[in-house]
């Protein structure tokens, strides 16, 4: 099999080719990318940043670095708890509720633009086969303690 043919190939290709369109929209509002993800998953109540992490399959320092950013160009803001020092919420301002809009929908007019090109069926196959893959990744990664 050559590599151009394996999975992980359509798969990293595709994710390029997704992170370069995305990227270049949201350069227009000042945001990257992944700082669009970040705004979309913090909650009205705060999203405590651990869970961030989580969400996002980001390592915690690369998390903190990004937050950092988006708290110095005032997208969001950092709450620690009173009474759990260690628990630490982040919330949008009102800049990073604005931007927050544009991210989703950005992302939901070009799903939907997708959907126009996919049939149901082949849909359910592509979420399937994506379960597949992210099973089979946790057991390899169970296999080698990673």
């Amino acid at each position: 099999m050559k590599l151009n043919e394996t999975i992980e190939f359509h798969i990293k290709t595709t994710s390029l080719a997704l992170t370069r369109m995305y990227n270049s929209i949201a350069a227009e509002y000042g945001i990257t990318q992944t700082m669009g993800y970040i705004l979309t998953y913090v909650s009205k109540e705060g999203t405590p940043s651990t869970k961030l992490a989580t969400e996002l399959g980001m390592k915690k320092s690369s998390l903190t670095r990004m937050l950092k950013k988006m708290e110095d160009e005032g997208l969001i803001f950092r709450e620690t708890n009173q009474v759990d020092k260690r628990i630490v919420k982040v919330f949008l301002s009102e800049d990073g509720v604005n931007r927050r809009k544009i991210a989703k929908s950005t992302v939901v007019d070009f799903n939907e633009k997708l959907l126009q090109e996919v049939s149901q069926d082949d849909l359910a196959i592509f979420i399937k086969v994506s379960d597949i893959i992210k099973n089979q990744v946790e057991s390899e990664m169970n296999l080698q303690n990673i």
